[in-house]
């Protein structure tokens, strides 16, 4: 998306990038949507990133939005990456998966249903952002059926390069 500058219709409440510090916006203020991919939106706000669930997306007055459905067909792996998908980088137009930043991916079905673990890392590991993007993985992935428990964890070994850009992610930032 182009950025747009707009005014906040009401009071919202985001997390600063990449810190992860919490900041309410207040109504009146003026900012710069630089991202509005996935479950979330990003905006310019005093000089700051700040990452902002979508669902508050008519504080900046747009239609509010949720993640997409959840897959019910298929292969349970392949529903989950199609989940991961929907979670996007809040610096980076790029969701999670093409980003590369989940190094495995292990689904184990038990009888009381799948048991996920996840090791993800992030782009630099001084991103306070880890635990919000870790546990929006892991609420987004409980909420798949058959599925009994997830485990993420957050790892940064090896660290992460832009090697591990799927071919998709280059062609969208422009490195191909």
């Amino acid at each position: 998306m182009n950025a747009q500058t707009v005014t906040t219709r009401r009071d919202v409440y985001g997390i600063v990038v990449p810190s992860g510090e919490p900041v309410t916006i207040p109504q009146g203020s003026e900012v710069r949507l630089t991202q509005t991919l996935g479950t979330s939106l990003t905006v310019l706000h005093d000089g700051r990133l700040v990452r902002v669930a979508g669902e508050d997306a008519d504080a900046f007055g747009l239609d509010p939005y949720a993640p997409s459905p959840m897959p019910t067909e298929g292969d349970l792996r392949e529903r989950i990456l199609e989940v991961l998908r929907q979670i996007y980088d809040p610096e980076i137009p790029v969701n999670i998966v093409d980003l590369g930043l989940i190094y495995r991916l292990d689904v184990e079905e038990k009888e009381d249903g799948a048991h996920v673990d996840i090791d993800m890392t992030l782009t630099a590991p001084g991103c306070s952002l880890g635990p919000v993007l870790s546990e929006e993985v892991k609420q987004r992935i409980e909420q798949l059926p058959g599925v009994a428990q997830v485990t993420v964890n957050v790892v940064f070994d090896p660290p992460w390069t832009s090697d591990r850009l799927s071919e998709t992610a280059r062609l969208e930032l422009g490195l191909l």
